[in-house]
Protein backbone atom coordinates (compact mmCIF):
# COMPACT_ATOMS: atom_id res chain seq x y z
CA UNK A 1 0.00 0.00 0.00
CA UNK A 2 1.13 3.32 -0.61
CA UNK A 3 0.76 5.96 1.88
CA UNK A 4 -0.22 9.63 1.11
CA UNK A 5 1.15 12.12 3.25
CA UNK A 6 -2.56 14.18 3.02
CA UNK A 7 -4.50 10.81 4.43
CA UNK A 8 -4.75 10.14 7.92
CA UNK A 9 -6.27 7.22 9.94
CA UNK A 10 -7.38 7.48 12.92
CA UNK A 11 -8.37 4.11 14.82
CA UNK A 12 -9.95 3.95 18.41
CA UNK A 13 -9.49 0.27 19.66
CA UNK A 14 -12.18 0.33 22.33
CA UNK A 15 -13.18 -2.84 24.33
CA UNK A 16 -16.97 -2.84 22.48
CA UNK A 17 -16.30 -1.20 19.27
CA UNK A 18 -13.20 -0.73 16.78
CA UNK A 19 -13.35 2.42 14.74
CA UNK A 20 -11.55 3.75 11.76
CA UNK A 21 -11.72 6.67 10.62
CA UNK A 22 -10.38 8.14 7.23
CA UNK A 23 -9.06 11.90 7.15
CA UNK A 24 -7.42 13.89 4.27
CA UNK A 25 -5.96 17.65 5.02
CA UNK A 26 -7.03 20.11 2.54
CA UNK A 27 -5.24 22.69 1.09
CA UNK A 28 -7.12 25.17 3.36
CA UNK A 29 -5.27 22.93 6.25
CA UNK A 30 -8.81 20.88 7.59
CA UNK A 31 -9.67 17.20 7.93
CA UNK A 32 -12.03 16.18 5.59
CA UNK A 33 -13.80 12.84 6.20
CA UNK A 34 -13.02 10.52 3.59
CA UNK A 35 -14.17 7.09 4.99
CA UNK A 36 -15.64 5.23 8.02
CA UNK A 37 -14.88 1.26 9.25
CA UNK A 38 -16.44 -0.06 12.45
CA UNK A 39 -16.42 -3.54 13.72
CA UNK A 40 -17.19 -4.99 17.35
CA UNK A 41 -14.41 -5.30 19.41
CA UNK A 42 -13.82 -8.76 20.69
CA UNK A 43 -10.75 -9.70 22.44
CA UNK A 44 -10.49 -6.06 24.70
CA UNK A 45 -11.20 -5.98 28.28
CA UNK A 46 -11.00 -2.98 30.08
CA UNK A 47 -8.94 -1.73 26.71
CA UNK A 48 -6.63 -4.32 27.18
CA UNK A 49 -5.72 -7.12 25.09
CA UNK A 50 -6.89 -10.36 26.61
CA UNK A 51 -6.88 -11.78 23.12
CA UNK A 52 -4.38 -11.12 20.95
CA UNK A 53 -5.83 -13.04 17.73
CA UNK A 54 -9.34 -12.01 18.36
CA UNK A 55 -8.45 -8.42 18.65
CA UNK A 56 -6.14 -8.78 15.34
CA UNK A 57 -8.60 -10.24 13.63
CA UNK A 58 -11.19 -7.40 15.03
CA UNK A 59 -8.99 -4.61 13.93
CA UNK A 60 -8.47 -6.15 10.54
CA UNK A 61 -12.31 -6.10 9.91
CA UNK A 62 -12.55 -2.27 10.78
CA UNK A 63 -9.32 -1.48 8.71
CA UNK A 64 -10.89 -3.44 5.84
CA UNK A 65 -14.27 -1.61 5.88
CA UNK A 66 -12.65 1.83 5.84
CA UNK A 67 -10.36 0.56 3.07
CA UNK A 68 -13.36 -0.54 0.82
CA UNK A 69 -15.71 1.91 1.51
CA UNK A 70 -12.84 4.88 0.83
CA UNK A 71 -11.27 3.25 -2.22
CA UNK A 72 -7.65 4.47 -0.52
CA UNK A 73 -4.87 2.62 0.67
CA UNK A 74 -3.13 4.14 3.71
CA UNK A 75 -0.35 2.00 5.81
CA UNK A 76 -0.02 4.19 8.97
CA UNK A 77 -2.70 4.58 11.54
CA UNK A 78 -2.39 7.22 14.56
CA UNK A 79 -4.05 5.04 17.38
CA UNK A 80 -5.94 5.46 20.70
CA UNK A 81 -5.15 3.96 23.59
CA UNK A 82 -6.48 4.03 27.32
CA UNK A 83 -7.59 1.18 30.07
CA UNK A 84 -7.11 1.55 33.84
CA UNK A 85 -3.47 0.67 33.31
CA UNK A 86 -2.96 4.54 32.25
CA UNK A 87 -1.77 6.79 35.16
CA UNK A 88 -0.99 10.80 34.97
CA UNK A 89 1.68 12.48 37.22
CA UNK A 90 3.43 15.97 37.41
CA UNK A 91 7.05 16.46 37.02
CA UNK A 92 9.16 19.72 37.26
CA UNK A 93 12.63 20.37 35.87
CA UNK A 94 15.07 22.58 35.95
CA UNK A 95 18.67 24.19 34.43
CA UNK A 96 20.77 27.06 34.66
CA UNK A 97 21.11 30.03 31.29
CA UNK A 98 24.87 30.04 31.77
CA UNK A 99 25.12 32.09 28.34
CA UNK A 100 25.66 36.00 29.20
CA UNK A 101 22.96 37.33 27.72
CA UNK A 102 20.83 35.10 29.51
CA UNK A 103 18.03 34.61 26.94
CA UNK A 104 16.08 31.92 26.42
CA UNK A 105 16.28 29.80 23.12
CA UNK A 106 14.27 26.51 21.98
CA UNK A 107 17.35 24.79 22.82
CA UNK A 108 16.41 25.58 26.49
CA UNK A 109 13.15 24.78 26.78
CA UNK A 110 13.83 21.58 24.66
CA UNK A 111 16.56 20.85 27.67
CA UNK A 112 13.92 21.53 30.52
CA UNK A 113 11.56 19.57 29.40
CA UNK A 114 13.71 16.56 28.83
CA UNK A 115 14.51 17.44 32.68
CA UNK A 116 11.39 17.43 33.18
CA UNK A 117 11.02 13.53 31.93
CA UNK A 118 13.68 12.54 33.71
CA UNK A 119 11.69 10.77 37.26
CA UNK A 120 11.77 7.28 38.69
CA UNK A 121 9.32 5.57 35.70
CA UNK A 122 9.20 2.12 36.51
CA UNK A 123 10.97 -0.32 33.97
CA UNK A 124 7.67 -1.90 33.43
CA UNK A 125 5.73 1.25 32.31
CA UNK A 126 6.57 3.38 29.28
CA UNK A 127 5.62 6.96 28.67
CA UNK A 128 2.87 8.42 26.49
CA UNK A 129 3.05 12.25 26.23
CA UNK A 130 4.96 14.24 27.87
CA UNK A 131 2.31 17.45 28.26
CA UNK A 132 4.24 21.26 29.14
CA UNK A 133 2.24 23.00 31.92
CA UNK A 134 3.65 26.17 32.52
CA UNK A 135 7.51 26.98 32.74
CA UNK A 136 9.23 29.15 36.12
CA UNK A 137 11.58 31.54 34.92
CA UNK A 138 13.86 32.98 38.75
CA UNK A 139 10.91 31.96 40.58
CA UNK A 140 8.38 33.92 38.11
CA UNK A 141 5.90 31.55 37.65
CA UNK A 142 2.57 31.54 35.15
CA UNK A 143 4.91 31.86 31.77
CA UNK A 144 3.51 29.75 29.09
CA UNK A 145 5.58 30.86 26.52
CA UNK A 146 9.54 31.71 28.01
CA UNK A 147 10.92 32.32 24.58
CA UNK A 148 13.01 35.41 24.18
CA UNK A 149 12.78 36.18 28.14
CA UNK A 150 15.99 36.51 30.22
CA UNK A 151 16.89 34.86 33.13
CA UNK A 152 19.36 32.37 34.62
CA UNK A 153 16.85 29.54 35.80
CA UNK A 154 14.14 27.79 33.76
CA UNK A 155 11.87 25.33 35.30
CA UNK A 156 8.94 23.65 33.74
CA UNK A 157 5.97 22.02 35.23
CA UNK A 158 5.00 19.27 32.76
CA UNK A 159 2.10 16.25 32.61
CA UNK A 160 3.18 13.05 32.57
CA UNK A 161 0.98 10.08 30.91
CA UNK A 162 2.60 6.79 31.24
CA UNK A 163 0.74 2.95 30.53
CA UNK A 164 1.36 -0.21 31.00
CA UNK A 165 4.82 -1.21 28.81
CA UNK A 166 3.42 -4.48 27.66
CA UNK A 167 -0.34 -3.23 27.57
CA UNK A 168 1.04 -0.83 24.69
CA UNK A 169 2.79 -3.09 22.80
CA UNK A 170 0.17 -5.77 22.52
CA UNK A 171 -2.22 -2.91 20.76
CA UNK A 172 0.71 -2.12 18.51
CA UNK A 173 1.50 -5.91 17.94
CA UNK A 174 -2.13 -6.17 17.28
CA UNK A 175 -2.13 -3.21 14.64
CA UNK A 176 0.81 -4.26 12.95
CA UNK A 177 -0.47 -7.98 13.01
CA UNK A 178 -3.36 -6.51 11.08
CA UNK A 179 -1.01 -5.20 8.14
CA UNK A 180 -0.71 -1.69 9.58
CA UNK A 181 2.15 0.40 11.36
CA UNK A 182 1.56 2.80 14.38
CA UNK A 183 2.63 6.54 13.69
CA UNK A 184 1.30 7.70 17.06
CA UNK A 185 -0.13 6.74 20.08
CA UNK A 186 -2.64 8.89 21.77
CA UNK A 187 -4.32 8.53 25.07
CA UNK A 188 -8.17 8.06 24.01
CA UNK A 189 -9.32 11.00 26.17
CA UNK A 190 -6.68 13.27 24.89
CA UNK A 191 -8.06 12.89 21.61
CA UNK A 192 -11.76 13.59 22.83
CA UNK A 193 -10.54 16.76 24.18
CA UNK A 194 -9.53 17.75 21.30
CA UNK A 195 -13.12 16.84 19.38
CA UNK A 196 -15.36 18.07 22.14
CA UNK A 197 -13.85 20.67 24.25
CA UNK A 198 -14.00 24.71 23.66
CA UNK A 199 -10.78 26.37 24.47
CA UNK A 200 -13.06 28.62 26.60
CA UNK A 201 -14.17 25.50 28.56
CA UNK A 202 -10.43 24.89 28.72
CA UNK A 203 -9.59 27.69 30.43
CA UNK A 204 -12.58 28.27 32.42
CA UNK A 205 -12.04 24.92 34.18
CA UNK A 206 -13.74 21.83 32.66
CA UNK A 207 -14.30 17.89 33.21
CA UNK A 208 -14.60 15.69 30.45
CA UNK A 209 -15.89 12.08 31.21
CA UNK A 210 -15.87 9.52 28.21
CA UNK A 211 -18.26 7.00 29.18
CA UNK A 212 -17.09 4.03 27.19
CA UNK A 213 -17.88 0.39 26.75
CA UNK A 214 -15.24 -0.79 29.48
CA UNK A 215 -14.25 2.13 31.41
CA UNK A 216 -14.63 5.68 32.15
CA UNK A 217 -12.19 8.30 31.57
CA UNK A 218 -12.00 11.59 33.30
CA UNK A 219 -9.89 14.54 32.32
CA UNK A 220 -9.40 18.16 34.29
CA UNK A 221 -8.59 21.06 32.27
CA UNK A 222 -8.13 24.14 34.19
CA UNK A 223 -6.61 27.60 32.90
CA UNK A 224 -6.11 26.00 29.76
CA UNK A 225 -4.06 23.42 30.94
CA UNK A 226 -4.14 19.14 31.57
CA UNK A 227 -4.36 18.60 35.20
CA UNK A 228 -5.56 15.51 35.99
CA UNK A 229 -6.21 12.24 34.35
CA UNK A 230 -7.96 9.38 36.00
CA UNK A 231 -9.21 5.70 34.38
CA UNK A 232 -12.28 4.47 36.22
CA UNK A 233 -12.59 0.55 34.82
CA UNK A 234 -16.58 1.14 34.81
CA UNK A 235 -18.45 2.19 31.85
CA UNK A 236 -21.30 1.22 29.28
CA UNK A 237 -20.83 -2.42 29.14
CA UNK A 238 -21.31 -3.17 33.07
CA UNK A 239 -24.73 -1.35 32.41
CA UNK A 240 -25.69 -3.93 29.70
CA UNK A 241 -24.30 -6.79 32.08
CA UNK A 242 -26.54 -5.16 35.40
CA UNK A 243 -29.88 -5.83 32.64
CA UNK A 244 -28.72 -9.13 31.35
CA UNK A 245 -28.60 -10.41 34.53
CA UNK A 246 -31.46 -8.23 36.14
CA UNK A 247 -33.92 -9.52 33.42
CA UNK A 248 -32.47 -13.05 32.65
CA UNK A 249 -31.51 -11.93 29.44
CA UNK A 250 -28.46 -12.28 26.83
CA UNK A 251 -25.97 -9.11 26.69
CA UNK A 252 -26.98 -8.71 23.33
CA UNK A 253 -30.85 -8.08 23.86
CA UNK A 254 -29.93 -6.25 26.66
CA UNK A 255 -27.86 -3.89 24.79
CA UNK A 256 -30.24 -3.42 22.09
CA UNK A 257 -33.14 -2.56 24.77
CA UNK A 258 -30.59 -0.35 26.61
CA UNK A 259 -30.22 1.83 23.43
CA UNK A 260 -33.96 1.84 22.06
CA UNK A 261 -35.58 2.15 25.53
CA UNK A 262 -32.86 2.97 28.37
CA UNK A 263 -33.35 5.99 30.47
CA UNK A 264 -31.67 7.47 33.82
CA UNK A 265 -34.93 8.85 35.03
CA UNK A 266 -37.77 6.79 36.25
CA UNK A 267 -40.04 10.01 36.00
CA UNK A 268 -40.17 9.30 32.29
CA UNK A 269 -41.80 6.09 32.50
CA UNK A 270 -45.15 4.96 33.76
CA UNK A 271 -45.67 1.70 36.43
CA UNK A 272 -47.97 0.26 33.56
CA UNK A 273 -46.11 0.20 30.73
CA UNK A 274 -44.41 -2.86 29.91
CA UNK A 275 -41.60 -4.22 28.13
CA UNK A 276 -41.63 -7.66 26.05
CA UNK A 277 -38.34 -9.83 26.18
CA UNK A 278 -37.31 -12.90 25.34
CA UNK A 279 -34.97 -14.74 27.97
CA UNK A 280 -32.40 -16.60 27.88
CA UNK A 281 -34.19 -19.97 27.51
CA UNK A 282 -35.96 -18.70 24.52
CA UNK A 283 -39.07 -17.58 26.14
CA UNK A 284 -41.06 -13.89 26.29
CA UNK A 285 -41.71 -12.29 29.45
CA UNK A 286 -43.09 -8.83 30.69
CA UNK A 287 -41.51 -6.33 32.93
CA UNK A 288 -42.27 -2.66 33.76
CA UNK A 289 -40.54 -0.25 32.15
CA UNK A 290 -39.31 1.32 35.32
CA UNK A 291 -37.35 -1.37 36.50
CA UNK A 292 -35.34 -0.86 33.55
CA UNK A 293 -34.72 2.38 34.38
CA UNK A 294 -33.66 1.44 38.12
CA UNK A 295 -31.17 -1.28 36.84
CA UNK A 296 -29.63 1.87 34.95
CA UNK A 297 -30.11 4.57 37.28
CA UNK A 298 -28.23 2.79 39.87
CA UNK A 299 -25.37 1.69 38.02
CA UNK A 300 -25.23 4.88 36.04
CA UNK A 301 -25.12 6.89 39.53
CA UNK A 302 -22.35 4.69 41.49
CA UNK A 303 -20.01 5.83 37.78
CA UNK A 304 -20.98 9.40 38.71
CA UNK A 305 -20.48 9.25 42.22
CA UNK A 306 -16.69 7.53 41.57
CA UNK A 307 -16.12 10.17 38.81
CA UNK A 308 -17.50 13.11 41.55
CA UNK A 309 -15.23 11.45 44.16
CA UNK A 310 -11.93 11.24 41.93
CA UNK A 311 -12.48 15.08 41.35
CA UNK A 312 -12.88 16.14 44.79
CA UNK A 313 -9.78 14.32 45.20
CA UNK A 314 -7.71 15.75 42.96
CA UNK A 315 -8.47 19.27 44.35
CA UNK A 316 -9.76 21.20 41.47
CA UNK A 317 -13.27 21.03 41.85
CA UNK A 318 -13.26 24.70 42.65
CA UNK A 319 -11.52 25.85 39.77
CA UNK A 320 -14.40 23.94 37.09
CA UNK A 321 -16.24 26.93 36.24
CA UNK A 322 -17.18 25.50 32.62
CA UNK A 323 -19.05 22.36 34.33
CA UNK A 324 -18.74 19.00 32.73
CA UNK A 325 -18.56 17.55 29.36
CA UNK A 326 -20.58 13.73 29.22
CA UNK A 327 -18.80 12.30 25.85
CA UNK A 328 -18.65 8.73 24.35
CA UNK A 329 -21.04 5.84 23.04
CA UNK A 330 -22.13 5.57 27.35
CA UNK A 331 -23.34 9.02 26.98
CA UNK A 332 -26.63 8.56 24.84
CA UNK A 333 -28.87 7.51 27.50
CA UNK A 334 -31.82 9.48 28.31
CA UNK A 335 -31.86 11.62 30.76
CA UNK A 336 -28.03 11.20 31.43
CA UNK A 337 -27.02 14.68 31.93
CA UNK A 338 -30.33 15.96 34.35
CA UNK A 339 -29.27 13.05 36.56
CA UNK A 340 -25.05 14.58 36.18
CA UNK A 341 -26.32 17.44 37.27
CA UNK A 342 -28.00 16.37 40.23
CA UNK A 343 -25.11 14.47 41.46
CA UNK A 344 -22.36 16.40 40.40
CA UNK A 345 -24.32 20.67 41.19
CA UNK A 346 -22.39 21.85 37.94
CA UNK A 347 -23.59 22.50 34.32
CA UNK A 348 -23.38 19.07 32.49
CA UNK A 349 -23.51 18.83 28.29
CA UNK A 350 -22.98 16.29 26.11
CA UNK A 351 -20.36 16.37 23.78
CA UNK A 352 -20.61 16.35 20.41
CA UNK A 353 -17.77 15.90 18.26
CA UNK A 354 -16.75 18.58 15.39
CA UNK A 355 -13.70 20.22 13.41
CA UNK A 356 -13.97 17.53 10.53
CA UNK A 357 -15.76 18.48 7.16
CA UNK A 358 -18.16 15.97 5.83
CA UNK A 359 -21.30 16.03 3.88
CA UNK A 360 -23.28 13.52 5.70
CA UNK A 361 -22.36 14.15 9.25
CA UNK A 362 -21.75 10.83 10.24
CA UNK A 363 -19.66 11.32 12.96
CA UNK A 364 -21.91 13.74 14.57
CA UNK A 365 -22.46 10.95 17.84
CA UNK A 366 -20.30 11.14 21.04
CA UNK A 367 -19.46 7.51 20.03
CA UNK A 368 -17.04 8.71 17.61
CA UNK A 369 -15.43 11.37 19.80
CA UNK A 370 -12.19 9.60 20.30
CA UNK A 371 -11.66 8.47 16.33
CA UNK A 372 -12.35 11.97 15.52
CA UNK A 373 -10.15 13.51 18.02
CA UNK A 374 -7.51 11.26 16.96
CA UNK A 375 -7.36 12.84 13.63
CA UNK A 376 -7.28 16.24 14.88
CA UNK A 377 -4.38 15.36 16.87
CA UNK A 378 -2.72 14.38 14.51
CA UNK A 379 -3.29 17.19 12.24
CA UNK A 380 -1.58 19.31 14.76
CA UNK A 381 1.12 17.22 15.34
CA UNK A 382 1.95 17.50 11.24
CA UNK A 383 1.39 21.16 11.14
CA UNK A 384 3.58 21.63 13.87
CA UNK A 385 5.94 19.09 12.68
CA UNK A 386 6.77 17.60 15.83
CA UNK A 387 6.46 13.76 15.53
CA UNK A 388 8.94 11.61 17.22
CA UNK A 389 9.71 8.03 17.29
CA UNK A 390 10.91 6.71 20.68
CA UNK A 391 11.22 3.61 22.41
CA UNK A 392 9.06 1.55 19.63
CA UNK A 393 5.98 4.14 20.48
CA UNK A 394 5.96 8.19 18.45
CA UNK A 395 5.50 10.70 21.10
CA UNK A 396 4.68 13.98 21.22
CA UNK A 397 8.05 16.45 20.52
CA UNK A 398 8.24 20.05 20.99
CA UNK A 399 10.30 20.83 17.12
CA UNK A 400 9.31 24.13 15.66
CA UNK A 401 8.03 24.99 18.89
CA UNK A 402 8.92 28.41 18.52
CA UNK A 403 6.18 29.09 15.42
CA UNK A 404 3.10 27.35 17.52
CA UNK A 405 4.12 27.15 21.22
CA UNK A 406 0.35 28.22 22.26
CA UNK A 407 -1.33 25.13 20.85
CA UNK A 408 0.35 23.03 23.19
CA UNK A 409 -1.08 24.74 26.11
Amino acid sequence: MMRRDDLIIGLDVGTTKICALLGQINDKGKIELRGMGLAPSVGLKKGVVVNLEETIDSISKALNILEKSSQEGVSQVVAGIAGRHIHGLNSRGAIGISRTDHEITTKDVNRVINAAKVVAIPPDRQLIHVLPQEFIIDEQNGIKVPLGMSGVRLEAEVFLVTGAATSIQNIMKSINRAGFSVEEMVLGPLASSEAVLTEDEKKLGVVLVDIGGGTTDLVIYTDGIIRHIKIIPVGGEHVTNDLAVGLRSSTILAEGLKKKEGSTLRTLTKDAQVTILTSLGGREHQFPRHLLCEIIEARMEEIFNLVKKNIMKSGFMDLIAAGVVLTGGGSLLKGLPEMAEEIFNLPVRIGIPGGLIEKEKSTNNPMFSVGVGLLLHALKSRQLGRTSLKGGIFNRALGRFKEKVEDLF
